[in-house]
């Protein structure tokens, strides 16, 4: 929320065009008082007389008046306003990296994934220092038009039968450590596409995955012609910027991390790059949450609890038979995710109702991983 607030003199007025926006009031001339949640000193917003402004139109978009931001201003922390939506996930707790230090200043995670958001906190903020959220966008305008992630999975998906495969590039994990000591990006990426995968995911994260953008941007200028998904753990629409101008089609946005209006504003900002959001959820609330979003058009349903980080196929199988019937009616595909190492687990999965999955460790760890793709399915799959 606060970088909705924040962005807003250095975003392109295309994020706030007339047609996405709430019809403005009678009212010329807004004076607006926001306070930051930590304490931070009022700011006056005052909006221009003229209407085509982003400042004009940021004070009567439906957005920034939702109920988060008015309770963010009125001093409800970030915390509190995500807790009520059933996040768990803490943020803003240090500023440098909370897995460093001692005593009182090492903080301590309630799970992997809050430890991961905690560093990237830090990681973004460091990134922003060196290149500021204008220079991203300016970089991201410089970009090739985005490729179509959902028309390819689901030509795919028609084209064999089985759901489309989006194959993951990936080195290492927290859980698991090192997967693949002879990593090469590119070779892994263009095996993935000879062998059938519809699109590709790229792990951006170094610390814990030891991923990057240069590997994202490296795959996409390789000739690789699959969309790509930049795998990152997003927190500030920097990341989404900064992967399309390292060539991502599609970025993922997790639902256990970021609230309700967060979402909603990516999904915003994904619309005008042209982009593709991949929205992941790990229970029902989540799923319930995600699905009262408009524009959502892609979800994954990750079977890896966030509490034990154990996985459970049949999460996507109890998830769909809530909430399949709503899920069709709105035309949103589905991507399974985690736990999908055989035939039978795809089959498993496509028989819940999944259009596509998400599978790395089960490739990237086999001495071929592009011919890993017809074990995996019990099949080779057309190109």
């Amino acid at each position: 929320m606060e970088s909705l607030l924040a962005a807003s003199s250095s975003l392109p007025a295309a994020a706030f065009s007339p047609a996405l926006l709430s019809p403005p009031s009678s009212s010329p001339h807004i004076l607006r008082t926001v306070t930051g949640a930590a304490g931070a000193a009022a700011r006056a917003v005052r909006c221009a007389a003229a209407k085509d402004s982003i400042l004009y139109a940021l004070e009567h978009d439906e957005m920034f008046n939702s109920a988060e931001v008015i309770q963010w201003e009125s001093g409800k922390s970030i915390n509190s306003i995500a807790a009520a939506q059933g996040i768990r996930i803490r943020r803003r707790c240090r500023p440098r990296y909370p897995s460093e230090g001692s005593g009182a200043d090492k903080a301590v995670p309630r799970n992997i994934l809050e430890q991961i958001i905690w560093d990237k906190e830090v990681e973004v903020s460091q990134r922003k220092t060196k290149k500021t959220l204008q220079n991203v966008i300016e970089s991201s305008e410089h970009a090739p038009p985005a490729r179509d992630f959902i028309g390819a999975l689901t030509a795919a998906h028609g084209r064999n039968g089985v759901p489309a495969l989006i194959a993951e590039v990936k080195k290492a994990s927290p859980s698991r450590g090192v997967l693949r000591e002879d990593f090469n990006p590119v070779e892994i990426a263009h095996a993935y596409e000879k062998n059938g995968a519809a699109c590709l995911s790229i792990l951006t994260d170094e610390k814990h995955f030891q991923g990057s953008f240069e590997n994202l941007e490296t795959v996409r200028n390789s000739g690789v012609k699959c969309p790509l998904l930049c795998k990152e753990f997003v927190i500030d629409i920097w990341q989404i910027y900064y992967a399309r101008s390292k060539g991502a089609d599609a970025i993922l946005l997790i639902a256990a991390v970021l609230p309700d209006l967060d979402i909603k504003y990516m999904l915003r900002i994904c619309k005008n790059l042209g982009m593709t959001a991949l929205i992941e959820v790990h229970d029902e609330r989540e799923l319930d949450r995600v699905l009262k979003i408009d524009g959502v058009q892609l979800i994954g349903i990750n079977n890896r609890s966030l509490e034990t980080f154990k996985v459970d196929t049949s999460n996507t199988k109890i998830l769909l038979q809530k909430r399949g019937d709503i899920i069709k009616e709105k035309g949103i595909l589905v991507v399974g995710e985690s736990g999908l190492f055989t035939p039978d687990d795809v089959a498993y999965v496509q028989n819940a109702g999944v259009s596509a999955i998400l599978v790395g460790e089960s490739l990237v760890k086999q001495e071929d991983p592009g011919k890993a793709i017809a074990g995996l399915y019990g099949k080779q799959l057309l190109c």
